[in-house]
């Protein structure tokens, strides 16, 4: 049962390393910012949930205690990746676009970048 629990445990560590190495690798390789935003935001996200996995399965598996910080880690860095990209991806537009370059929105309000839906005060 122990070999069996060291090789899934190995297992994760080598997916986090080889999803941290691609995502870092992407992050330097590519030119523009909205293609950098995958980098970090995807592969080294779940190269970094790999890890924390793994921890989890040792922890259960070898040392017989159940920890959740892990877990709660994991939840927390999911939770954030996409917002902390919606952040990237909105100063990348407001810097470097005009309003005039963007496509149509198709929404009564335009970009949320440059128009702000009415309040209620406005109506």
């Amino acid at each position: 049962m122990a070999t069996v629990s060291e090789v899934l445990i190995a297992i994760f560590i080598v997916f986090g390393g080889v999803f941290g190495l691609v995502g870092s690798y992407g992050l330097l390789k590519l030119r523009e910012t909205m293609q950098r935003l995958h980098g970090p935001t995807k592969a080294t996200t779940l190269g970094i949930g790999c890890v924390l996995i793994a921890s989890m399965l040792f922890f259960f598996l070898i040392k017989g205690n159940l920890s959740i910080h892990e877990l709660l880690i994991t939840l927390f860095l999911f939770l954030t990746a996409p917002i902390t990209a919606n952040f990237i991806a909105k100063t990348f537009i407001i810097r470097n676009l005009s309003k005039d370059t963007l496509p149509e929105s198709r929404s009564d309000y335009g970009w949320s970048v440059y128009d702000d839906p009415p309040t209620l005060t406005e109506e």
